[in-house]
């Protein structure tokens, strides 16, 4: 049996970017592929890159998982877990930075970024977390990796980290291959189709979260940035305001993108965004009321206990033969 795995940071409330990237598509891929093992965590780890409040971090890591469960994962297909609950993350990121360069680490795109918007001083694990990440994908000897364009770096790392490890210690993981979603791969913002829907983004208009009051999501899509052509036609080169919204309609939607342009082409902006506010909070509502059915119960608590005891089990059996493979500790079962 083959297996996916992903994770999502639980630093604050999830986006319509993050349904539509990436956990619209886990509940997709968990039906379509029947032979696949799915290991969905909630990565706290790597939260702690940069300084958390203490008790906002523990709110969110119930909220991201209760939402994961809200926006349709099947407990019954998905082992989802904490992943600071499973000790062997850190213990295979840290052999994953003793098989890593540090040429390697400040290459990666995302830390120049991080970097460059720091003001304080720079945590090690900023520099480092990617090795933490293919760790966290190489732990489970990952088929599939669901990723967007801005991970491929990091997938390519862990691809190469493997291969390396492979051929020093002898076959040891899986060498993983990337998913890119077809559509909605990553969702731009309302305010600056330029750039990635964020919820860092200081200016609140420009992302939708996905426990937004429902008025609040309409008016946003309503003041959402187009370009004055008022044509609606996909161009994310010329037209990426109206080109972004169109990729969330067909996104939210059983239309492809072209059938929305010719529903479209005789009106106005106006109305296609009205219709467009009604989408997004059609889509929201059922997502909604299932979180705050589940976000206090001890089901959510059930359902991440056996997913961490499913997770500890794998990941414990697979470092046992790591640790064998560099010859670390005394016994080995």
């Amino acid at each position: 049996m083959k297996r996916l795995v992903s994770g999502i940071k639980p630093t604050g409330q999830l986006t319509l970017g993050n349904y539509i990237g990436a956990l619209r598509q886990f509940v997709k891929l968990q039906d379509e592929l029947e032979d696949t093992e799915f290991f969905i965590f909630i990565a706290d780890l790597h939260a702690i890159t940069t300084p958390q409040d203490r008790q906002e971090l523990k709110k969110n890591i119930r909220s991201v998982a209760a939402l994961y469960i809200a926006c349709g994962l099947n407990p019954e297909k998905v082992n989802l877990f904490v992943q600071s609950e499973v000790d062997e993350h850190a213990v295979l990121g840290y052999i994953m930075e003793s098989t890593a360069y540090v040429g390697e680490m400040e290459r990666m795109t995302q830390y120049k970024d991080k970097k460059g918007k720091q003001t304080e001083g720079i945590r090690t694990s900023l520099l480092t977390y990617p090795a933490l990440m293919a760790a966290d994908i190489l732990l489970y000897d990952a088929n599939i990796v669901p990723i967007g364009d801005d991970q491929k770096q990091h997938l390519e790392l862990t691809r190469n980290l493997a291969e390396r490890f492979n051929n020093l210690y002898g076959d040891t993981f899986v060498v993983p291959e990337g998913f890119f979603p077809k559509t909605g791969a990553r969702i731009k913002s309302l305010t600056d189709p330029t750039k990635k829907m964020d919820k860092s983004n200081e200016n609140h208009k420009s992302y939708i979260l996905l426990l937004d009051d429902l008025q609040t999501v309409r008016n946003k899509i309503k003041s959402a940035v187009t370009d004055s052509d008022n044509t609606i036609k996909f161009s994310q080169s010329t037209k990426p305001g109206i080109s972004n919204l169109l990729q969330i309609y067909a996104s939210l939607t059983d239309y492809s993108i072209k059938e929305i342009e010719k529903k479209y082409e005789h009106t106005s902006y106006s109305i296609f965004k009205t219709d467009l506010a009604e989408v997004v909070a059609d889509a929201l509502r059922p997502i909604q009321q299932r979180y705050f059915e589940i976000i206090n119960s001890p089901e959510l608590d059930e359902i991440l206990d056996r997913g961490r005891e499913r997770a500890k089990l794998i990941a414990s059996r697979k470092m046992q033969k790591v640790f064998k493979k560099i010859g670390l500790g005394r016994v080995y079962k």
